[in-house]
């Protein structure tokens, strides 16, 4: 149990935040992350003063394995759980993946809804109550930190619910949750579970009550909160709520909830950095390749953005009209960070540290010429800007292929034609195409380059901040062998930002899976 959990003894109101980003979000389609990647997430996390990072499933595979239990030695002042099916296997697994770890956890669970006893499990009520005693009893034979998830638990008999914490508890479970697995209770409803839990689970003052919404009906952050004040105190919940099917319960969400209304939940509050959840959650978005909605609260562009001529009036007077929270404890700049080709190295520094992005010293020179070639085609350079060539740089890994040179042209009436340079590991290679419209044209001539097999399954691109000298910041996904490779990239023109995303994936899959046939001539070289 970490030093910042074991506080909640002390402080009733303190909310463990547990982030599942790495394991339930990382399950969102095409959101797959390399053991890289997630090291930055964990590392950000940790910045981020979650209290509990679950870093993965172990036992679902050799990588996944190899991912939490690098996190595990890495991540230092939180707890790290790994998630374990109840059985043998899966929670030796997961005990071997976090033992390194300075807090480890286990996290077992069975479902225990008749829905899926009957059709999934096929076992009766009694079978799951003695896989929960065997199956916790394991997991503390390991750690004494032990947690127990009932999977579709709003969906599950309240009684037979009872039946099931208390076996938990006596097996040694030290926090039980009670998932919304697919999103289908209702505030008022689980306000109701939590009391009857907590009225009839003998000894459940010695466990710590969890709650895991997902957002099937939209109701994820509003069941949390509604459980936070009826006594839960952790919450399950992933960076910009990614996660299965329609997502989790957002982290900024709940944690500003928290901040800004925290009387009204029981007083329930978390010990977040929040000036850090813009960053994170740019950090997530770019290497997941899944966007953030421009409405999206807290962390979407729109978040703090105010058009109307009425609001604009009222903000003009006081900013409290239409602004309930301040941009900057977010992580949004505002007015604070405006940055220009004249700030120098020691403003860019702070810059970096005030947005809590965190820079290899020999990435930070070439960073910093990046900011400064942008600077001098923008009139600011904002916090977004930064975090943004922060991310597209980290991004960048040796052995990827690097944009050399690229020309595209369109006229009306034609189909337009494209040319690229691209350099790998010294060597250059050109390539011509032709599509219908600039990035098709460019992206055709990177095939004939590059020769790798593929098929475009998705292309975005937004604005990084608003204004008409915005960088354009685009995400593609690619298909190969059933498997798909994110590409992200950067630029002030966005046909430039569109190639260099489509040879960032195209990078990730030749450099995971080396045996790609390539669309040319099988003896051609790089020159």
């Amino acid at each position: 149990m970490s030093d910042r959990e074991s506080n909640v003894g002390i402080d009733q109101n303190r909310v463990i935040v547990f982030d599942t980003t790495l394991r339930d979000g990382e399950q969102s389609p095409g959101a797959t992350l390399t053991t890289d990647e997630k090291l930055q997430v964990a590392d950000a996390l940790v910045a981020l003063k979650v209290d509990v990072i679950e870093a993965g499933f172990p036992a679902a595979s050799p990588g996944d394995f190899e991912a939490v239990r690098e996190i595990a030695r890495r991540s230092k002042g939180v707890t790290v759980a790994g998630l374990a099916r109840a059985n043998g296997k899966d929670i030796e697994r997961a005990a071997m993946a976090v033992r390194d770890a300075e807090h480890p956890r286990i996290h077992t669970f069975i479902a225990t809804s008749d829905i899926h006893l009957n059709h999934k499990l096929h076992m009766t009520r009694d079978e799951v109550l003695d896989r929960v005693r065997t199956s916790v009893a394991l997991a503390r034979s390991f750690v004494s930190d032990v947690e127990f998830s009932c999977e579709d638990a709003t969906r599950s008999d309240w009684d037979y619910l009872v039946q099931v914490f208390q076996a938990a508890i006596e097996a040694g479970a030290t926090t039980i949750n009670v998932p919304d697995t697919v999103g289908y209770t209702t505030p008022t409803e689980y306000v109701a579970l939590m009391e009857h839990l907590k009225t009839n689970v003998e000894r459940i003052d010695e466990a710590v009550i969890s709650v895991h919404c997902h957002n099937d009906l939209g109701m994820a952050t509003a069941n949390t909160l509604a459980a936070v004040g009826a006594g839960a105190r952790q919450v399950e919940v992933t960076i910009n709520g990614i996660g299965e099917r329609a997502g989790n319960t957002a982290l900024e969400e709940v944690v500003m909830a928290l901040q800004t209304r925290g009387e009204r939940f029981g007083g329930g509050y978390t010990e977040v950095e929040t000036t850090r959840l813009v960053p994170v959650s740019r950090l997530v978005s770019g290497l997941t390749g899944l966007q953030v909605q421009v409405n999206k609260a807290i962390v979407g562009a729109n978040a703090f953005a105010h058009e109307a001529g009425i609001h604009q009036d009222g903000m003009l007077k006081e900013r409290t009209t239409y602004e309930i929270m301040n941009p900057q404890d977010v992580g949004w700049e505002g007015t604070r960070l405006v940055l220009g080709k004249h700030s120098g190295r020691a403003g860019f520094r702070n810059a970096l540290k005030e947005l809590g992005l965190v820079l290899d010293e020999s990435r930070v020179q070439d960073v910093y010429e990046r900011f400064l070639e942008l600077a001098d085609r923008k009139k600011h350079v904002t916090g977004a800007d930064i975090a943004a060539l922060v991310a597209d740089e980290v991004a960048g890994e040796d052995g990827s292929y690097e944009l050399v040179r690229w020309n595209a042209a369109i006229g009306t009436g034609g189909a337009a034609t494209a040319s690229v340079v691209v350099r790998k590991d010294g060597g250059e290679r050109s390539g011509d195409g032709d599509g219908n419209g600039p990035v098709d044209a460019l992206f055709a001539a990177i095939d004939a380059a590059v020769g790798l097999e593929n098929e475009l399954e998705y292309y975005h691109v937004e604005a990084v901040t608003p204004g008409e000298d915005a960088q354009g910041q685009v995400h593609v996904r690619v298909r190969a062998g059933g498997q798909l490779y994110t590409g992200h990239g950067l630029a002030t023109d966005i046909v430039e930002a569109s190639a260099k995303a489509y040879l960032a994936a195209l990078s990730h899959l030749e450099q995971e899976r080396p045996d790609t046939v390539l669309m040319g001539s099988s003896t051609s070289r790089w020159s």
